[in-house]
């Protein structure tokens, strides 16, 4: 009989020590949760109170975006001349040659690089990675550029992919700054 009841003793000890440990980890779900929220909240209420303070900049001249907008429609230019260059690790300029625009870096993709999906199972949407129109998945961040350069001796446009860090500018840079055995005649 005393063995019986420090069995049943031992099952109740171990079934609200198991209970406890679920409420444990389900409460502590919640308290990550609410803490979040209270973080949230409070740094919500911090920059309401900092508008308040200091208000929003009283922007007039708008000069950024103007800035902005122009280089968008000087990109879009296809009878835009530029002059392609890339940097030695002395700092010399080496120049390339003549472009048409500013290049295009490898990493832009031609379609939204992610597509959101319902997944039922797993309870909601989920973003994935999504392929260009030729089946590949452009790396982020990679550090190449496409131009299009155009061969000194036909005069045509032609696509040149270059990795080192390109200068191109609509000017040509002053002779002193680039490497002298770069330099074509007429430079």
């Amino acid at each position: 009989m005393k063995k019986s009841i420090i069995k049943r003793s031992i099952a109740a000890i171990l079934v609200l020590a198991l209970s406890f440990g679920m409420m444990t980890f389900l409460t502590g779900c919640d308290i990550e949760q609410s803490t979040d929220k209270k973080q949230t909240q409070r740094t919500n209420e911090l920059m309401k109170e900092a508008d308040n303070q200091i208000g929003i900049p009283n922007i007039k001249e708008f000069y950024e975006k103007k800035m902005a907008k122009k280089i968008f429609e000087l990109r879009d230019n296809s009878q835009l001349i530029t002059y392609a260059y890339f940097q030695t690790l002395e700092g010399r300029f080496v120049y390339l040659g003549q472009c048409v625009g500013f290049g295009l870096p490898y990493s832009t993709q031609f379609t939204n690089p992610e597509k959101t999906e319902w997944h039922g199972g797993s309870g909601g949407r989920v973003v994935l990675p999504q392929a260009d129109p030729n089946g590949l998945f452009t790396p982020t961040g990679l550090s190449a550029t496409w131009l299009m350069y155009i061969n000194p001796e036909t005069g045509e446009p032609e696509v040149i992919y270059t990795e080192p860090s390109i200068v191109v500018t609509q000017s040509k840079l002053p002779t002193r700054l680039v490497a002298k055995w770069s330099l074509v005649n007429g430079y």
